[in-house]
């Protein structure tokens, strides 16, 4: 196989952008807003540095950015319509019987109290409290790649309480305060009536700790990975008897053959080495199901540990429980490829239409550079995919 191919090269990848472009029309309507969000996209993944309405316009030859702010804007269309083609778009790219769904949060830092729920509040991406808008996405994840796929704002209750605010910001009369756990609730049940291939649900500590996150999943039957603190409250049947305990309490007792090194799959920087060990909590579901506590252990500082809840299919592997644990970290390269290189958290839009435009436009984006990665995976699996013309031309080729 020619180097060409196994890089990648030969895929025309002109040619799957307006693939894309076709696919995602149906959710702008008019021609005039195809024609914009074509241009948005464009925009997106050029080399601007930054993702504003004066940028993009000058990378499609505007003389104005009157197009761009009103594709955010003024004019009709279903940013809820477009997330949904997305969605299918990266099924279609990533989708997989051993796939992962993956949900977390990020912060948007900003300036002034007028853009929609903005406040003081924690944002991850500072790592401290600040003026900041906040989300919760999902991303999918598989053998092929990772993408983010639905995305929602969370909206303070001092936000959802505020009627002139909410007026003049644009929230949807029936969008009530909701907690970041009940979002993800809502984010992963559509998601999965969906029909999305997913073997397991990973979240961190905000959405393992939620008892309504764990039972929603388990009475669907779907197994999960949840990271959970380490003073988190226990309860479970050891020998007929109830027992309380805690995750850090557990791992103290545990033996030291009962620890197994295992890696956490490969990450940002290669191979991640941790020593792992389960816990049983005491029962299963009764429906093919075990319960477990599992416990990461890193090799550098033995004292660092961390917990999660997993609800996994009767007989299950540690080694598939450790392995799907190390696949949270694929939201996060979400997150950071998607603002350092497509404008993720360049929005300019104040109101909420507009926020969820911004993120699905960008969602798109990065979902087409999914699929050019998955593409790439493929054919270097000996599998082709489209030519570009240009790997014809003998001047080229020679």
């Amino acid at each position: 196989m020619a180097v060409a191919e196994w890089t990648g090269a030969v895929i025309d990848w002109r040619a799957g952008l307006d693939d894309l472009k076709r696919l995602i029309e149906p959710a702008f309507g008019r021609s005039e807003t195809r024609a914009s969000a074509g241009a948005f996209l464009d925009g997106l993944l050029s080399s601007a540095e930054r993702k504003t309405g004066w940028m993009l316009a000058e990378e499609a030859g505007f003389e104005r950015p009157y197009k761009i702010q009103s594709l955010l804007g003024r004019s009709s269309w279903s940013a809820d319509a477009l997330r949904d083609l997305v969605r299918d778009y990266v099924v279609g790219a990533l989708g997989d019987p051993d796939g992962v769904l993956v949900v977390d949060e990020t912060g948007f830092l900003k300036k002034g109290a007028h853009s929609v729920g903005v406040g003081r509040q924690y944002s991850g991406t500072a790592g401290r409290i600040e003026n900041s808008q906040v989300g919760v996405f999902a991303s999918y994840a598989s053998r092929f790649g990772h993408a983010l796929i639905d995305r929602r704002l969370y909206l303070p209750k001092v936000w959802a309480e505020d009627a002139a605010r909410r007026t003049k910001a644009w929230v949807p009369e029936d969008v009530d305060f909701s907690t970041k756990p009940a979002m993800a609730r809502e984010i992963v049940a559509r998601t999965l009536d969906a029909g999305l291939p997913c073997a397991w649900v990973l979240a961190d500590a905000v959405y393992g700790s939620d008892y309504r996150f764990r039972r929603m999943l388990e009475d669907r039957g779907q197994p999960y990975v949840l990271a959970v603190r380490s003073t988190h409250t226990l309860r479970f049947l050891e020998d007929w008897a109830l027992v309380q305990s805690d995750p850090a309490t557990l791992a103290d007792d545990l033996d030291k053959d009962q620890w197994y090194a295992l890696t956490a799959g490969e990450g940002s920087k290669g191979p991640r080495l941790y020593d792992w060990a389960r816990v049983s909590l005491g029962w299963d579901k009764g429906q093919g199901f075990e319960r477990w506590l599992l416990i990461r252990r890193s090799h550098r500082d033995p004292e660092a540990l961390a917990y999660y809840f997993a609800y996994a299919p009767t007989g299950a592997a540690l080694a598939e429980l450790a392995g799907a644990a190390g696949l949270r970290w694929t939201i996060e390269e979400c997150f950071l490829r998607a603002k350092d290189d497509l404008g993720l958290d360049h929005c300019e839009a104040r109101s909420w239409h507009g926020w969820h435009r911004h993120m699905s436009l960008v969602m798109a984006a990065a979902a087409f550079l999914a699929k050019l990665s998955a593409d790439q995976r493929r054919t270097a699996f000996g599998k082709r995919d489209k030519t570009s013309p240009n790997a014809l031309d003998p001047m080229l080729a020679a």
